[in-house]
């Protein structure tokens, strides 16, 4: 790449002679005036407006124009004199944090190139230090007749300048800013969010001037004699009249052109809810109650909890329901809770019954023994009568 300025970057006692090359290319295509009527190509000549004749370069000077509209004539030799210690030098000032550096002062992006063997080493010392205190170097330099602002940063292996207008030529966004008070709600925060989501992020390199494109099949067609037909009009846009459903929609179109589902963003994932009667127990037991019948004992239910289904029949109305977590059906005790608990036996054997409540367990046991001695006659002993208060 050729350089357009030679020179020197200076900070403290150090000298490194560098080579100042553009890092950036135009590429917009380009069209000359002609006339219209024979295709003439339109030229400017350079006309001094007092004798109407035509002026060669050489003969051309500076001047500056006064608020009178007399000219003050300013030569080379003037400008040369003047005290100009970046003429040649890219005169560093200052380290600073890069995010002290405001956006808007950007201007155009340089590549600076070691001028020279003994360059490379101090050259590689200053882009060294540059990456591993983060920082970038304010610098003051010289080009084209003035003096400019430049910050110095690494780029890969190679340190880049960038041009900065000066702080004073920055203009205060007064006046910009929407007039009165503006709200705007939640939802819409939230629509927002969700359609920077789903654009997610590009790769700059694919990023491509589509109307240069297009001019360029433009000149072909009409270089080869070819007619391109006009593209379709698209949509004009308008006005918005809803502001939730022009977000909506685009979030919808955003996802559409990704190729993504309507609950799915990238890089995420959407739970999906299932309905009660669509779940199925993973793994069930089943047991006998007491009259006999089987209950089938779920091991998850919606809840966690082990979830109990009597497969009794239909006509069994005296089913008793059972409690969120599973528990068994509790028995109502009496009202004193003297009185000897009455069971059917299953065998000869007697016992006493535990039961539950919502609050804890109590236990209920027989305030007698129920005797089961056989006798031949099979007459059982008669029972005892309470003692009358």
């Amino acid at each position: 790449m050729r350089s357009i300025w030679n020179g020197a970057i200076s900070f403290g006692l150090v000298s490194i002679p560098i080579k100042l090359i553009n890092a950036t290319e135009n590429h917009s295509v380009s069209f000359r005036q002609v006339h219209l009527a024979d295709g003439g190509r339109i030229r400017y000549r350079k006309v001094c407006e007092l004798d109407g004749e035509e002026v060669a370069s050489g003969e051309i000077g500076k001047a500056y124009e006064d608020a009178d509209g007399s000219m003050i004539p300013i030569t080379d030799e003037d400008l040369g004199s003047l005290p100009l210690p970046t003429a040649k030098t890219i005169e560093i000032v200052a380290f600073v944090p890069a995010d002290s550096i405001d956006p808007l002062q950007m201007d155009a992006a340089y590549y600076l190139s070691a001028n020279g063997v003994p360059a490379a080493k101090p050259y590689t010392l200053l882009r060294e230090a540059l990456k591993r205190s983060r920082k970038v170097a304010l610098a003051k330099y010289a080009l084209r007749g003035r003096e400019r602002l430049g910050m110095l940063r690494v780029v890969d292996d190679v340190i880049a300048m960038h041009g900065l207008l000066w702080p004073d030529e920055i203009r205060a966004p007064e006046g910009v800013a929407p007039e009165g008070d503006v709200s705007v709600r939640d939802a819409e925060l939230d629509l927002v969010d969700a359609l920077m989501n789903t654009l997610g992020e590009v790769d700059l390199d694919s990023l491509h001037d589509d109307y240069r494109e297009a001019v360029e099949e433009l000149i072909a067609a009409k270089a080869s004699g070819e007619t391109l037909s006009p593209p379709e009009p698209g949509d004009s846009g308008g006005k918005v009249i809803d502001l939730l459903a022009a977000l909506e929609n685009s979030v919808r179109a955003a996802k559409e052109a990704r190729g993504e589902d309507e609950g799915d963003h990238q890089g995420e994932s959407v739970a999906k809810v299932t309905s009660l009667a669509d779940r199925k127990p993973s793994g069930s037991t089943t047991r006998k109650t007491p009259t006999g019948k089987s209950v089938s004992r779920s091991s998850s239910g919606p809840d966690g909890g082990g979830a109990r289904k009597s497969a009794s029949s239909p006509k069994s109305s005296g089913a008793k329901k059972s409690t969120a977590g599973g528990s068994e059906p509790a028995r109502k005790s009496t009202a004193g809770g003297s009185g000897p608990a009455r069971k059917k036996a299953s065998g000869s054997r007697s016992g006493a019954k535990k039961t539950e409540t919502g609050a804890g367990t109590s236990k209920s046991a027989a305030s007698g023994k129920t005797t089961a001695a056989k006798k031949q006659g099979g007459t059982k002993s008669a029972p005892r009568k309470r003692a009358s208060a």
